[in-house]
């Protein structure tokens, strides 16, 4: 597993964009895809959590289908499409499909209204009603974002004024719990305990301790009680290191 200060460096360098382009015709693992979806969102500048949405569905959807079956980069900028029509974020088609081709062919210019662009046109309307079939027409979900929200609200009470402001807890938990949208894992766990484990890995990164909580073992007094009395040690735990062994997944750089 990744050392948290490596960890904290690679989130670092995201957020300022330094991380190298990838050429996304070398390779279709999960992560590549799914870094393909968060980078042609920034490019299209989707709102953060469109493109949680995105990389949610198309998560759904390689649950119950077969990655060799299908074009893993057309999926995933249909489901960017989509999520753009489930968060009151309508991407325009045509937008969404010169960012892509970009993506897949960096440098080039803007499709002309010819051939290619009517058949990627259309591959994204029949791949948006198979998405639909294939995640059951189940277009609700419930992210972690709004909860991690209102726990770092009340979490703002409870910390030093002095630790509130030297760390930079709010950026840092959302960075990690966006980046672990990049797991397909991120679809077996509770949004709740998703947002808590992003915040206390944060919290365990920078060294900060919530006032009157004693996190060893056998003291049952621990912070994240008051939001999910069903979250275990064991499991917030577990949930820790996968978000943190996603930046293992990370291209090698130079």
């Amino acid at each position: 597993m990744m050392d948290v200060i490596d960890v904290l460096q690679v989130q670092r360098e995201k957020s300022l964009n330094k991380i190298p382009p990838i050429n996304y015709q070398e390779g279709n693992s999960t992560f590549i895809v799914v870094r393909f979806i968060f980078e042609c969102g920034a490019k299209l500048n989707a709102h953060p959590l469109t493109i949680a949405t995105a990389a949610t569905i198309y998560h759904r959807f390689f649950k119950e289908a077969d990655p060799s079956s299908y074009d893993s980069y057309l999926i995933a900028s249909t489901c960017l499409y989509l999520a753009g029509k489930m968060k009151d974020e309508p991407l325009k088609v045509r937008d969404v499909i010169n960012v892509s081709h970009n993506m897949l062919h960096r440098g080039s210019a803007p499709l002309e209204l010819g051939d290619e662009y009517w058949n990627m046109r259309d591959a994204i309307v029949q791949a948006e009603l198979l998405i639909m079939r294939m995640i059951k027409f189940e277009a609700h979900i419930i992210h972690p974002h709004k909860y991690m929200l209102h726990y770092l609200k009340s979490l703002q009470g409870w910390l030093n004024p002095d630790d509130w402001k030297k760390v930079p807890l709010i950026q840092a938990s959302y960075g990690f719990l966006q980046d672990f949208h990049y797991d397909p894992s991120i679809l077996d766990y509770k949004p709740q305990h998703i947002a808590i484990s992003a915040i206390n890995l944060t919290l365990q990164c920078y060294g900060i301790e919530i006032p009157y909580t004693d996190e060893e073992e056998g003291s049952g007094t621990v912070w994240y009680s008051v939001f999910a009395d069903d979250l275990s040690k064991d499991k917030l735990w577990e949930l820790m290191e996968k978000m943190m062994d996603v930046y293992n997944e990370e291209p090698e750089r130079e």
